[in-house]
């Protein structure tokens, strides 16, 4: 909306910018001189010791020598918190007592304003109630569960956490005393019952979540039932003039403004997982409030943050979600305007895992959360078989589908060629020739003339996800064989000594390492407490072995093989390391000599694999592991 010159020149004259800048900054003294108004500070808008961010109150503007960042108090607000420049007027006029002009506002707008204004003073009036009640000792059940769950002192004054009592009368006779028993009923607080009889809470014997608008108003409720006999775990306020569900975001505001300092936006499923990332310091996170995200709600999220990683139980619940929102998402892509998906170990949400690993393990996997054209490449390929060319055509045509549901031209045609690139190297792979079986002719060498498979450059098509860089490869090699051998520690003793020889690099892997030791050497075939930090590797748990009880056979052979290619990749990847390490002393071809060595070794390692590979569909024994560390192992030098 637009403001009038003279509203704005007014609402500058009564702020001042240190007062607004103070806020967020720490004032260098040395430099400082408050009688001029004349401030020096680290800029609060990039990373720096030295303080060449500049607020002049004379003049009203602020400047930063090392960034340029500049402007007057309500572009800093606008910036700082990530806010429209509406919204920064209006923040900054409340706080400097001045009243928002309405241009050619009629008695009904001003009366909807009005009315709308008691719903919120009713609703922060029952905010208060609610923590006073979770103080009391009728919430000492309230306070338990929230010891339970880990929340301190100063998450629950962050989050106004507070609880609705079992009495059906309890904010009720409070609204009544006050004359506001018809508004506490049109903000969803209580319920007025259909036959006339007299309201009743509607909330009652929950812990209560406050849910604020962007402007920080309190609009609605979430609360979470501590009964287990209740019929709803978790309750909603209903739609009211203020509260519409499907273009709400739990932890708006403040999620807002973390997001335009962290650079990121994270969305989860629910009050606690925001609340338990908050915590551990990602409080850049919303979540829809108990539904899937809506339209309007994936438009916020855009208002917010370009690329907004949506994080997910690994679960076929949460890849249900994530195929949904793909869908929801590709009609409204475009250039700077997608989605990330962060699956997480099955059976756990983010609350989950940063009680069980701490907030480290959250942002190792928020650092690899995977983009949208990945999602929607393994939906479409574990759909169905692809061993006909009538389900191959299917398959194209569905790929076609999703690239032309995107409106924007450019990124509808980079998805279209990623997919053609993807599929042309699978079809090859599922399509190489395998040899004769034993027994009909022996192995037998590749048929004459058979593909060589797509040229490189089509292989690695600019959307198509590189091989993981050696550290990465390394922990999925490490994570597969630990996990398999861990659930299946009797089928693992044969391969006791290999196994305790074998290189981990992984720090969190070693107690794990250690664990199987123990088991190996000792009759318990009981796996550790706690796989998680195996499991929350993607590969390692999807595979078919890594759970208890597989085929003893299969297990033996297939850890023969990966244990052998794991020593073997990692003392070439210490070759190389070293090659290049000693570049600098190198004389004469002495350094190139050792690199064409050590090429050579990467390129009998894949020969190796590729004979192993060949010999077990040849038998019908499959080698999934071969091919997972193949595809996941470093690029050749």
């Amino acid at each position: 909306m637009a403001f009038p010159p003279q509203f704005l020149d007014e609402l500058r004259a009564r702020i001042t910018l240190s007062d607004v800048v103070g806020r967020k900054v720490t004032w260098d003294r040395r430099k400082s001189n408050a009688s001029k108004g004349d401030f020096w500070a680290p800029c609060p808008f990039h990373q720096e010791k030295t303080a060449s961010f500049h607020a002049d109150d004379r003049k009203g503007f602020y400047y930063c020598f090392g960034c340029q960042a500049k402007g007057d108090a309500i572009t800093f607000v606008k910036e700082i918190e990530n806010l429209t420049f509406p919204e920064a007027v209006e923040r900054l006029a409340a706080e400097a007592g001045l009243e928002v002009p309405r241009s050619r506002e009629d008695p009904a707008q001003a009366a909807r304003r009005d009315r709308l204004t008691r719903l919120a003073d009713v609703m922060e009036a029952a905010v208060g109630a609610y923590r006073l009640a979770f103080r009391s000792g009728a919430g000492q059940g309230a306070r338990d569960y929230a010891a339970r769950r880990g929340l301190s002192a100063e998450t629950l004054s962050r989050f106004e956490i507070g609880y609705a009592p079992g009495a059906r009368q309890h904010l009720t006779a409070q609204f009544r005393e006050k004359g506001l028993l018809e508004e506490a009923v049109e903000a969803g607080l209580l319920i007025r019952p259909d036959d006339g009889g007299a309201p009743y809470d509607r909330f009652r014997d929950r812990l209560m979540f406050p849910i604020r608008d962007p402007r920080g108003r309190c609009i609605a409720f979430g609360g979470r039932a501590l009964s287990p006999e209740a019929r709803a775990k978790y309750l909603n306020s209903p739609e009211t003039p203020l509260f519409h569900k499907g273009r709400t975001l739990y932890h708006h505001g403040p999620a807002r403004e973390a997001a335009g300092k962290a650079g990121q936006l994270v969305v989860a499923e629910g009050y606690m997982d925001v609340i338990a990332l908050a915590a551990a310091g990602i409080g850049q996170s919303v979540a829809p409030l108990g539904t899937a995200i809506t339209e309007d709600q994936l438009q916020l999220l855009w208002r917010i943050q370009p690329e907004p990683i949506v994080a997910l139980d690994g679960d076929k619940a949460g890849l249900r979600a994530a195929h949904r929102l793909i869908d929801l998402a590709l009609p409204h892509l475009g250039p700077g305007r997608s989605l990330q998906f962060c699956l997480l170990p099955q059976g756990q949400d983010p609350d989950d895992l940063i009680r069980a690993q701490g907030a480290g393990a959250m942002r190792g996997l928020l650092d690899e959360a995977l983009p949208l054209i990945e999602m929607l490449w393994r939906r479409e390929v574990d759909m169905h078989p692809l061993d006909t060319p009538e389900r191959r055509g299917a398959f194209t045509q569905r790929l076609a589908k999703a690239a032309a549901a995107i409106p924007d031209q450019v990124v509808r045609r980079f998805y279209e060629d990623g997919f053609r690139g993807r599929a042309k190297d699978l079809f090859w792979r599922l399509d190489r020739p395998k040899p004769a079986a034993k027994g009909a002719g022996g192995q037998g060498p590749r048929r004459r003339g058979a593909p060589e498979g797509p040229k490189a450059d089509t292989r690695r098509s600019s959307l198509v996800m590189g091989e993981a860089p050696a550290a990465a490869a390394r922990r999925r090699r490490e994570a597969t064989i630990l996990l398999i051998a861990l659930r299946n520690v009797d089928a693992a003793r044969p391969l006791a000594g290999a196994l305790e020889v074998m290189p981990v690099t992984t720090a969190i892997f070693e107690p794990l390492r250690d664990a199987l030791a123990s088991a190996l050497l000792g009759d318990n075939a009981s796996e550790p407490a706690d796989l998680t930090p195996l499991e929350a590797d993607p590969v390692a748990r999807a595979h078919p072995l890594a759970v208890a009880g597989a085929d003893p056979e299969r297990v033996a052979l297939v850890l023969t093989e990966a244990i052998a290619r794991h020593e073997a990749l990692t003392g070439h990847e210490a070759e190389l390391a070293e090659a290049a390490a000693s570049f600098a002393e190198a004389d004469g071809e002495d350094w190139t000599w050792r690199l064409r060595q050590a090429g050579q070794t990467r390129h009998a390692l894949d020969a190796a694999a590729l004979r192993a590979e060949e010999d077990a569909e040849a038998t019908d024994r499959p080698s999934p592991i071969a091919d997972m560390i193949k595809r996941h192992s470093t690029p050749d030098p």
